[in-house]
């Protein structure tokens, strides 16, 4: 955490409930000892179709050789392979691509018959243990979420978890049924890793509170060259759509075993900074790694120099003109909402202000500001702690708990108090100030539990 951690990923995949739980009270227990507000995400497991076991050894797959694939749960070899999936033979067809692992392994389907389906191996290489079998979205049958899905979901929500990240979703109906299940208790991460979900991306987004782009699975669905554009595209639409977007998967892999990350991992992690993400994501490299410490310094590093060079401000301007495009898609609130926090981007320019100071219960007035990416820092202000720590993940977000009150003017005033406590404003600055006037807010699923009316608040702030 003092190293520049903000988010804690739990991978449910791996380990034992009540193993996450315990990390959970870790992570709670050292954010408070450090002074940080750090979320914690949970990652579901989602469909995962898995090899029969190949024993304890590696065993090596030879290019051009020639593999039965069969249904089932029995043991592997380097010429059978069973694969926990009932319907294998009558989803596969001639020219279908499996892969296993992380596509360390694949294989071309040449023909189908009764009893196994044929394959020639195109990349081979060492595989162990029960690896993961990759079939394409398209043709796939198991459904997202799975009913252990559901069931971790309304464990880790009921924990107090602020992130659930459903895996493999395909449609905008997938996330809502984990919605069923959590209510207002945790936000949604949509992990987009297959075909399917990018073909109903727009949904997808309206009905999350944040993505991620997992570009493992995504490299595996989709040809591998087009990953490099589809981190731009769908990092652009959950910008304009102020949802905070992850970039994930081997960013800093080597940092496993190696003390330095190579130069190409160190340009791709700056790269998604360029592209606008509002954060970049270790997995491997901090579960397993020699030295995750080193790790998150070096990522908070190479971060940080690319913000230092990015340029924004021709972003901000073409926001506002797709805002004006879609604002009939969005509700008066919101729409107040959009407007103010545009202003408040162009205020900060002309009126040079030190800081824009974002008081909100749900984090949804900071993550509209967060879009236009402005030079003038960003504070986000709110009474409920658990809000605090969402507003983590957010980009350029420094958040802060403040108390409740009960005008707007006692909101500006403490907002401004609490900024120059912090040290982010000086006699003598401007700061902006960003709220949603105090009201009863109605429960929301989206906003954990409290609603932003609308931010229509917008003040410019003289400190004297």
């Amino acid at each position: 955490m003092i190293a520049g951690l903000d988010v804690v990923r739990l991978n449910l995949s791996h380990g034992d409930i009540s193993d996450h739980l315990t990390t959970l009270a870790r992570v709670r227990e050292t954010a408070e000892a450090v002074g940080r507000p750090v979320a914690v995400l949970v990652d579901l497991p989602g469909p995962k179709i898995r090899a029969g076991s190949f024993g304890d050894d590696d065993v090596m797959i030879e290019s051009t050789s020639k593999i039965r694939l069969v249904p089932g749960e029995g043991l592997s070899d380097a010429s059978t392979i069973s694969v926990a999936y009932p319907t294998l033979l009558d989803d596969l067809r001639p020219g279908s691509t499996v892969q296993l692992g992380d596509g360390a392994v694949s294989m071309t389907v040449t023909g189908v018959t009764d009893e196994a389906a044929l394959a020639v191996v195109e990349t081979g290489g060492r595989t162990s243990g029960q690896p993961g079998v990759h079939l394409s979205s398209t043709v796939v049958r198991l459904a997202t979420p799975t009913p252990e899905d559901l069931v971790l979901a309304e464990t880790m929500a009921a924990a107090g978890v602020e992130f659930i990240a459903v895996s493999f979703v395909c449609a905008a109906a997938d996330v809502e049924r984990v919605a069923d299940v959590v209510g207002s208790r945790a936000l949604l991460v949509s992990k987009i890793e297959t075909q399917a979900a990018l073909d109903d991306l727009d949904a997808i987004i309206a009905v999350s509170d944040a993505l991620m782009v997992a570009r493992g699975d995504l490299g595996i669905d989709c040809p591998i060259e087009e990953v490099p554009h589809l981190q731009k595209q769908i990092i652009r639409d959950c910008v304009a759509a102020g949802k905070p977007v992850i970039t994930a998967t081997q960013m800093l892999e080597s940092m496993i075993t190696a003390p330095s990350p190579t130069r190409a991992e160190v340009s791709d992690v700056a790269n998604a900074v360029f592209d606008g993400t509002d954060a970049v994501m270790l997995s491997g490299e901090t579960a397993i790694g020699r030295n995750p410490v080193a790790v998150i310094r070096t990522m908070a590093r190479v971060a940080a120099r690319a913000e230092s060079e990015a340029s924004y401000q021709q972003w901000a301007n073409k926001l506002g003109k797709m805002q004006r495009e879609f604002r009939h898609d969005v509700d008066a609130g919101d729409q107040i909402t959009m407007a103010l926090s545009r202003a408040a981007s162009e205020a900060a320019i002309d009126a040079d202000v030190a800081a824009i100071l974002c008081c909100t219960r749900s984090g949804r007035t900071a993550r509209a500001m967060a879009r236009f990416r402005p030079v003038a820092r960003m504070v986000g202000l709110s009474p409920d702690p658990k809000v605090v720590r969402t507003m983590a993940l957010t980009w350029g977000i420094e958040p802060i708990k403040v108390d409740t009150y009960s005008s707007t003017d006692e909101m500006v005033w403490f907002a401004v108090e609490t900024a120059m406590g912090h040290g982010v404003a000086d006699h003598g600055d401007t700061v902006i100030v960003l709220a949603g006037a105090p009201t009863v807010l109605q429960e929301t699923r989206a906003g954990l539990g409290h609603k932003d009316v609308a931010t229509d608040v917008l003040r410019l702030v003289c400190v004297d």
